[in-house]
């Protein structure tokens, strides 16, 4: 049972993490030399702009097709991820121990909690590639020798870090619920009490081996 609320747990953090990396604009940061007060933060579905006075200015993305192939990757996999992280958060918490349903089926609760593992590692997969891909893209560009020195360079912002966590609780979590579905197994009947076996019987009864009948049996 502690194995199934750690588990939980870790999911459920995993998922709501994910959703917000998905979401948030810090997928990469950007500080401009000539005006350093002025942070550009860029995320999958928008670019927005931090003022000295704390004023945000938020604009969409262009086209979908005009993005470059990490963004527009990490898009669908991270939508997909989210998704995932749902189902796996219901299957499994339809198969824990502490819920009533299929109570007459154990066999179907441990169905239901390798299931739900399995979704959310698949979700942990989902969100750990196109943040990963990203941060290599960004290290790329950073790093770019043909790219003038003065030109400013985007670095890590702080939703590529709550992604990697994401992604960890999700396959932590489901990697823990999976191993705490313990198998069924059948239960095996009880002899009846006022049956013994033949030997048990011969040996309690009433039938006692004499000195002389034993130097037979020898």
């Amino acid at each position: 049972a502690k194995a199934q609320g750690g588990g939980m747990l870790l999911a459920l953090l995993g998922w709501i993490s994910s959703c917000v990396t998905t979401f948030v604009p810090l997928w990469k940061n950007l500080n401009l030399d000539l005006n350093e007060l002025e942070v550009w933060n860029m995320g999958l579905w928008q670019v927005c702009i931090t003022q000295e006075e704390g004023v945000v200015e938020c604009q969409a993305h262009g086209s979908f097709l005009a993005l470059p192939p990490e963004l527009r990757i990490s898009r669908l996999l991270m939508c997909l991820s989210n998704g995932l992280g749902l189902l796996g958060c219901l299957l499994a918490a339809l198969g824990l121990e502490g819920w009533r349903t299929c109570e007459d089926k154990p066999g179907r609760k441990r169905q239901l909690l390798l299931g739900g593992g399995a979704t959310l590692g698949m979700a942990g997969i989902t969100t750990l590639v196109p943040v990963s891909w990203v941060a290599y893209n960004t290290v790329l560009d950073f790093w770019d020798e043909t790219v003038p020195d003065i030109v400013p360079r985007w670095e890590f912002g702080e939703a590529t870090f709550l992604g990697w966590f994401a992604g960890a609780f999700l396959a932590a979590g489901g990697l823990l619920l999976a191993c705490s579905a313990r198998p069924t197994s059948p239960a095996t009947p009880l002899a009846p009490a006022g049956r013994q076996a033949p030997a048990a019987r011969g040996l309690t009864g009433g039938h006692h081996l004499h000195p002389k009948n034993a130097d037979l049996v020898i």
